[in-house]
């Protein structure tokens, strides 16, 4: 599988990108797409979550192939600018991006694992994370990750 450059133009979270701020998703930088990519896929976890878990804080799909995923996206279950998707449900159980919120104490690590898959796949908005994996099977072509950390 052909890996992907993932990049944030954040190393810590500022506050706009969390629940202390606006709570906007961040912009991301996708680059190495191959042809054969027909949309994207993007989970983002804290890995850091209490109980050793992760926690999901955005599930998103159907996203037209880009190379700069812009910030503040609508939190709505599908959009159409100023890119094309579709979001789920997260571990907070809402629709979109919700940026981190940990309790006060040591930084938590933030995960946006980004998928290139070879079409775009059939799943209703406001699905779950596990509906997402499972729907994911079979069509990822290509991954790459980036993090970033918080802390209260």
């Amino acid at each position: 599988m052909e890996k992907l450059t993932i990049s944030l133009p954040i190393h810590e979270f500022p506050a706009d990108y969390t629940c202390d701020g606006a709570d906007r998703s961040p912009p991301l930088t996708i680059a190495g797409l191959n042809d054969q990519v027909k949309s994207l896929a993007i989970i983002m976890e804290d890995s850091s979550a209490e109980g050793g878990g992760t926690f999901t804080h955005w599930i998103i799909w159907n996203i037209e192939p880009v190379r700069i995923l812009p910030e503040s996206l609508e939190k709505e279950p599908t959009i159409s600018f100023p890119v094309s998707a579709v979001q789920g449900v997260n571990d907070f159980g809402k629709i979109g991006y919700s940026g981190p919120c940990p309790k006060p104490g040591s930084p938590h690590r933030y995960i946006f694992k980004v998928y290139a898959l070879d079409s775009e796949i059939d799943l209703a908005p406001g699905a779950t994370r596990k509906e997402l994996a499972a729907a994911l099977a079979g069509h990822v072509i290509q991954f790459g990750n980036a993090e970033a950390i918080y802390s209260r």
